[in-house]
C-alpha cells in the first residue's frame, strides 16, 4: 500500500484486497503467529456506540499477542475538556504504535491521519466510509461464492449507511452488478454513483425487496434508522416494506446470502435466523480474522 493509514476502502486496489483477504482465510484456518504483535500495543479511540467492530479488534489484536487500550467514552476524555481531536490524536500517538478511530463527524479519520505518527484505521467515520466492515463483507462473501460477476442488492439506507458506501466502492472493482432499494430521499448519494457509473459499474435502482428478490445473489440489508423520519408512523410504513421474511425468500435463489452488518432492529424477521441463507452472524464473526491480517499489515 502507498500509506500506513487505512482510512477508505480506496486505499486499496484489487491485488491489495485479494491479498489481504487470502491472509485473513491463512488466519480463519489457525495458520498464524500468535506472537506476531507481542509488545505491540493498540488505541482504540472510539467516539461513537459499537460492539462488533470494537471488540473484534480487541479479539484480534489479543489473539496476535498485542495489547489494547481505550478512553473508554467520550465523555471520560480531554475532548470532553475541550480538546480538539488533533491534539488527542497527537498524544495518543506517544502512547501506542497504532490507531482504530470511529467518529460521528465524516472526514475525521483522515484528519486523524494528518496529525498521528503511527498507522490510523478508520472504524468508521460518520456516512463516509467504513473499509474493515467492507473487507470482512468481502470474506464472508468469498466464503460463498467468487466475488466477481456477482448480482448484489443493497437495502435500506443508502444515503448515511457508510457500510453500504465503502461496499459499493469496493465492487466496482469485481464487475458487480449492483441493486438498489431504499426508501426515497435515503438512495445512495448521487456522487457516489456517478462515480461508479463512471468506472464502468451498472447501478439498477428498485422500489421493493420482491423486485430483486429471485435476482441477487447477495442481498446485503442495512438498518432503516427511525431519526431521518418526521413521525413515527412515517417510519413504521416505511420500515415494514424493507423486511426480510421467510415467506419473501421463497422466491430466491438457492445460494442466496444475507448479509447485515448489525445490530439489526427489525427489518429481518428472527426467524430467517435459521434460514441456510442467513450469513450476518457469520459475518460478524469474520470481523476478527480479517481485522487481524489489517492489524499485521500496518504492524509489520
Amino acid at each position: 500500500m502507498a500509506t500506513q493509514h487505512i482510512i477508505s476502502i480506496g486505499d486499496f486496489d484489487r491485488k491489495e484486497i485479494d491479498r489481504l483477504l487470502d491472509h485473513a482465510a491463512q488466519i480463519d484456518n489457525k495458520q498464524y503467529d500468535k506472537t506476531a504483535l507481542c509488545g505491540k500495543i493498540l488505541a482504540v479511540l472510539f467516539f461513537e456506540p459499537s460492539t462488533r467492530t470494537r471488540m473484534s479488534f480487541e479479539s484480534a489484536m489479543a489473539r496476535l499477542g498485542g495489547t489494547s487500550l481505550s478512553v473508554g467514552s467520550v465523555d471520560a476524555c480531554s475532548m470532553a475538556k475541550g480538546e480538539t481531536l488533533a491534539d488527542t490524536i497527537r498524544v495518543v500517538s506517544g502512547y501506542a504504535d497504532a490507531i482504530v478511530i470511529r467518529h460521528p463527524k465524516e472526514g475525521a479519520a483522515r484528519l486523524a491521519a494528518e496529525f498521528a505518527t503511527v498507522p490510523v484505521i478508520n472504524a468508521g467515520d460518520g456516512a463516509g466510509q467504513h473499509p474493515s466492515q467492507t473487507l470482512l463483507d468481502l470474506y464472508t462473501i468469498r466464503q460463498t461464492m467468487p466475488i466477481d460477476g456477482i448480482e448484489i442488492a443493497l437495502v435500506g439506507d443508502l444515503r448515511y449507511g457508510r457500510t453500504a458506501h465503502s461496499l459499493a466502492s469496493a465492487l466496482s472493482l469485481y464487475d458487480a452488478r449492483l441493486h438498489t432499494v431504499s426508501p426515497k430521499g435515503l438512495e445512495l448519494p448521487a456522487t457516489l454513483v456517478s462515480g461508479l457509473r463512471e468506472k464502468g459499474m451498472e447501478i439498477i435502482e428498485h422500489d421493493s425487496v420482491g423486485e430483486v428478490i429471485d435476482i441477487v445473489d447477495v442481498l446485503y440489508v442495512t438498518r432503516i434508522q427511525r431519526e431521518r423520519f418526521p413521525d413515527s408512523a412515517s417510519y413504521f410504513n416505511v420500515a415494514s416494506s424493507y423486511r426480510i421474511t421467510p415467506e419473501l425468500l421463497t422466491g430466491a435463489k438457492k445460494h442466496l446470502i444475507i448479509l447485515h452488518p448489525l445490530p439489526r432492529v427489525d427489518e429481518i424477521d428472527p426467524r430467517v435466523d435459521t434460514s441456510p441463507h442467513a450469513r450476518y452472524f457469520e459475518q460478524s464473526k469474520n470481523g476478527v480474522p480479517v481485522r487481524m491480517a489489517m492489524l499485521m499489515q500496518v504492524l509489520p
